[in-house]
């Protein structure tokens, strides 16, 4: 069996990528400004974000006008979907493995507190 960090997903394990596809997993789409905001991340360092998950296949951006302003809106693909969720099974089993082998110390110190 492998660790479950040989699970976690380069394009999607990072801070900025992993709340992109969190945020997106939950709506239909997004747009630019209210992830930057969310995010608290720059407008250059968003767009190199979804940039990194576009040529993954993982979201679609559309720029479009409205009222004569420009806005881009970001949707998450089917593969975005399945890479998201993918990512948050290996960290769920990476925390139960972390827990699992934090239990028996935890029962070895307690076992210990108690013959004193």
């Amino acid at each position: 069996m492998t660790h479950p960090t040989n699970r976690l997903n380069d394009d999607v394990h990072q801070r900025v990528r992993l709340g992109i596809l969190a945020i997106l997993d939950g709506s239909e789409r997004a747009d630019f400004r209210y992830l930057r905001e969310t995010l608290g991340v720059t407008d250059g360092n968003l767009g190199r974000h979804l940039q990194v998950l576009e040529e993954a296949g993982f979201v679609t951006t559309r720029k479009v006008f409205e009222n004569r302003k420009p806005r881009t809106w970001v949707k998450i693909t089917r593969a975005g979907r399945a890479a998201f969720h993918a990512e948050v099974a290996a960290l769920r089993e990476l925390v139960a493995s972390a827990e699992k082998a934090a239990a028996p110390s935890r029962n070895s110190r307690l076992s210990l507190e108690d013959a004193l």
